[in-house]
């Protein structure tokens, strides 16, 4: 199966790992996950400073597309093995995903439990190559997977960035664990009028688009260097 990553990363994909969620899938007898995220090109995080843009709000829609399209191929090339496997597009999963507390499975649960990254104290996955501009997604499989080492705990350490720059005021500052939900850290209903809000005044729609917390990471501050004169 390490040839499934090397696939992946070939249509597209960034950086993909393999957990164990057998304590978590949703689905009986998928207890292994494929997670895969793609990254925003930095010139478009940059351009969010101060507030969402047509580019990001068009390169989210493009990453989202991208992903279902990975999620698809990474489901067809387990089938083809003669394993079974659900991919948690939002085809399958509806645009709402993600939202409250009703969905499936979190990409994110799946991408920590991959050893991909950790959650941050603004609820976003987070890397230390890209912080947190990309976005991902994965795929639930009974296929034998070599599992990679999980991340339980977060690395943002003493940092208050995000809690500080936060406009929406959703970020308590408290360090994720495996053993807190969301909501013990994080409130996502400010989170979400703030964004709704901005995306009104900026863009003119009625989207949940912000990106304040993604720029001010500091780990997508390095990431941001690598085109910054």
């Amino acid at each position: 199966m390490d040839k499934l990553k090397d696939y992946l990363k070939k249509n597209g994909a960034v950086e993909v790992g393999f957990a164990d969620i057998s304590d978590v899938t949703p689905k009986k007898g998928l207890n292994q996950g494929v997670a895969f995220y793609i990254t925003y090109p930095p010139e478009v995080i940059l351009t969010i400073r101060d507030s969402p843009t047509r580019d990001y709000l068009n390169h989210y829609d493009w990453l989202n597309e991208k992903l279902d399209s990975l999620g698809e191929l990474c489901k067809d090339y387990i089938n083809d093995l003669g394993f079974r496997a659900y991919a948690q597009t939002t085809r399958n999963l509806g645009w709402d995903f993600g939202k409250d507390n009703s969905f499936e499975l979190p990409h994110k649960t799946v991408a920590t439990k991959a050893g991909l990254g950790w959650i941050g104290k603004s609820a976003l996955f987070v890397t230390r190559k890209y912080g947190s501009a990309l976005r991902l997604s994965s795929v639930l499989t009974d296929a034998p997977l070599d599992l990679d080492e999980p991340i339980e705990k977060s690395y943002c350490g003493e940092c208050m960035q995000c809690r500080d720059t936060c406009p929406a005021g959703a970020v308590s500052g408290i360090n994720w664990n495996v053993n807190l939900k969301r909501n013990d850290f994080y409130d996502d209903k400010k989170c979400r009028d703030y964004a709704n809000d901005i995306s009104l005044k900026h863009l003119g729609l009625d989207k949940l688009i912000c990106g304040k917390c993604i720029y001010e990471c500091p780990h997508t501050q390095k990431y941001l260097k690598k085109i910054k004169v």
